[in-house]
């Protein structure tokens, strides 16, 4: 008894250590995608579209790793490996997502999304980010 609970503790921290990577990483591609650096437009400047978008993302990630760690192999090991593979394609996913949007709105939407002003357009873009890891999940589960 006190060995499976040690493995389970032990596949609770490595899976939280991934997730929580794979959130660093949806920050890393939300930086990416927008213009300026993510950390002074939340942090430093408020500001609530690149916040939403931001907020999007780290949901969508998080949904995306509780969806493969829920439905995950018998095997530690590839459980692992497919909640690893499926965060770094739905972090894909959301980054077309962005871009398919980005071209199909006028303007830049990475400049909207770094506007002091609220906008609608950042609503928009956090559902598209949210939508496309819905998808992912559906298609892990």
């Amino acid at each position: 008894m006190l060995e499976d609970l040690l493995t389970g503790a032990w596949q609770s921290i490595v899976f939280g250590a991934v997730g929580v990577a794979l959130m660093a990483a949806g920050f890393v591609v939300v930086d990416w995608l927008t213009p300026g650096k993510l950390r002074e437009l939340i942090w430093v400047q408020r500001n609530g579209n690149a916040a939403l978008l931001l907020a999007a993302n780290q949901l969508g990630v998080a949904g995306i790793v509780f969806t493969a760690i829920l439905t995950s192999y018998p095997s530690f090991t590839k459980g692992l490996a497919s909640t690893i593979l499926f965060g770094l394609i739905g972090l894909g996913i959301m980054a077309l997502a962005f871009t398919v949007l980005d071209w199909l709105t006028p303007g830049r939407l990475g400049a909207v999304i770094c506007s002091d002003e609220p906008h609608p357009a950042a609503r928009v873009s956090a559902a598209s980010h949210f939508g496309a890891a819905l998808i992912i999940c559906a298609c892990i589960a």
